[in-house]
């Protein structure tokens, strides 16, 4: 998944210098001070749905003006109709919670960009009360707290494995090698999908979510994602109909084919839910694992204390979770006239909740905007929504992120990724696509390994998504 991108001499040895290169890496690219240009703009030209933002990462200070001044801002123009905004933490969790009347079914679509008129994908994340709570149930067991306790020691097996077999002396990348590979074997396994042919599930997940418009996109049309979502769902559904004629077994195709609830899927929603649990166990957790990495070099204070205390491990993945936010925002539509945070929000408006924003609400969480490994409400976030549309894989995310730490952190010293990161085009997952690679260096060696670590030193060069090498303690890179 590799983009193409050009060297950028960046070292993120202190977390200041980076922000200070990076401030200017962003000027350099988008030609604007993002801080003055969100502080001199108009109110009514902001439009936050443009992924540029998010690609060049200078979402924040638009979003800390719409929080201060104007917490639900009504855009009239964008390339996807007129919309709310929903900035702040509070109003977000009261909005997920009166589904009565921000509806989740209405408007067809979970994100801001309406569904063709001709296709109707529909999926539990996109229902309202009865059927969304009869169809989420059916795949709950799934993730239930025994069925997580059974599952962590083939999680923590394959962990182990993945790190291990990683190179040694040489440049790789590190979301291909580690993030893409571990999501791709727990989806294999949640699906009871050939382990081998698990590559599919990852293609498929982005050709449902990419912007058409991105240069790496996986698809380049609407027509050619529906061509492509309509072989996963003829693969899937072969694999379904084996599940409905066998005994019932614990993955999610045999828990869909034998439910009531769910056995006699009309082909779109067959489809819909497909495409929902495929993504929600991809993109999630993918890009968390990756922007976890990035945060803890963004501030590396934070990183060498979870060094010095592992027991850590658990407020930091939450933390990583809530700083990176990888699904941006999600989509409700008002069934009535309604008032939000004081202003009047007309039936069927599209009102857009922004997780990104109210995982940086300054009024509720204490320094929003750094990375603290031992942060004193590390699961006071949105990044799982709130509600009954609560993501429902929550803690096997938090398990999968979790264990891969505890495993890193018994290996490797600190991680250093060098240059900055290449990101998704999109407005809806914060997805990271790749860091610039021109040659690789190592942090200053420890003067011993850490407890229980392998005698290696660590380090991520500039390379495909990650690139990262891994060398014998104390020795250069050549």
């Amino acid at each position: 998944m590799a983009a193409s991108c050009e060297a950028v001499p960046l070292r993120h040895q202190q977390g200041n210098r980076w922000k200070e290169r990076r401030m200017t890496a962003i000027k350099a690219t988008v030609g604007i001070d993002p801080k003055t240009d969100a502080a001199t703009r108009s109110l009514d030209t902001f439009n936050m749905s443009d992924p540029k933002y998010f690609r060049d990462d200078t979402w924040q200070p638009y979003f800390e003006r719409l929080r201060r001044e104007a917490p639900v801002h009504f855009c009239a123009e964008s390339d996807f109709g007129p919309y709310w905004s929903v900035t702040r933490y509070k109003d977000i969790a009261d909005c997920s919670l009166q589904h009565g009347v921000f509806s989740s079914e209405l408007g067809g679509s979970a994100v801001i960009e309406d569904q063709p008129e001709n296709l109707d994908h529909r999926s539990f994340i996109r229902m309202d009360p009865p059927r969304h709570t009869e169809q989420r149930k059916v795949v709950s067991p799934m993730i239930a707290p025994k069925t997580l306790a059974n599952m962590e020691g083939l999680i923590r097996q394959r962990t182990q494995q993945v790190l291990d077999g990683l190179p040694r002396n040489e440049t790789f990348d590190w979301v291909e090698h580690v993030s893409i590979n571990l999501t791709s074997m727990m989806l294999a396994t949640l699906f009871d999908f050939p382990i081998e042919e698990r590559g599919k599930l990852i293609y498929w997940s982005d050709a449902a979510v990419c912007n058409i418009k991105a240069p790496d996109a996986a698809v380049r049309s609407e027509e050619e994602r529906q061509i492509e979502m309509a072989k996963m769902a003829e693969h899937m559904s072969a694999l379904y109909e084996e599940k409905r004629k066998a005994p019932p077994s614990f993955d999610l195709l045999s828990m869909l084919a034998h439910s009531n609830a769910t056995r006699d899927l009309p082909p779109h929603e067959f489809m819909g839910n497909m495409v929902l649990l495929i993504v929600a166990g991809n993109d999630t957790t993918r890009n968390s694992m990756s922007g976890g990495l990035l945060a803890l070099n963004e501030f590396p204070d934070e990183y060498r204390k979870l060094m010095a205390d592992p027991s850590l491990v658990d407020g930091a993945i939450s933390d990583m979770i809530r700083y990176v936010t990888p699904v941006m925002h999600l989509r409700r539509t008002a069934k009535q006239d309604t008032e939000l945070a004081g202003q009047p929000i007309p039936a069927g408006s599209k009102v857009i909740l922004w997780y990104i924003s109210g995982n940086r609400d300054e009024t509720v969480i204490e320094q929003p905007n750094r990375l603290i490994v031992d942060r004193k409400k590390p699961r006071q976030h949105l990044s799982f929504g709130a509600g009954i549309h609560r993501c429902v894989g929550d803690r096997l995310a938090e398990l999968q992120l979790r264990i891969l730490w505890e495993e890193i952190l018994r290996r490797f010293p600190m991680i250093e990724v060098m240059g900055e990161p290449v990101r998704a085009y999109s407005n809806v997952l914060r997805g990271i696509r790749c860091v610039s690679r021109d040659r690789t260096d190592i942090m200053p060696p420890l003067l011993s390994p850490p407890i229980g670590a392998s005698r290696h030193s660590s380090v991520v060069g500039r390379g495909g998504s990650f690139g990262i090498a891994l060398v014998p303690w104390g020795e250069e890179l050549a």
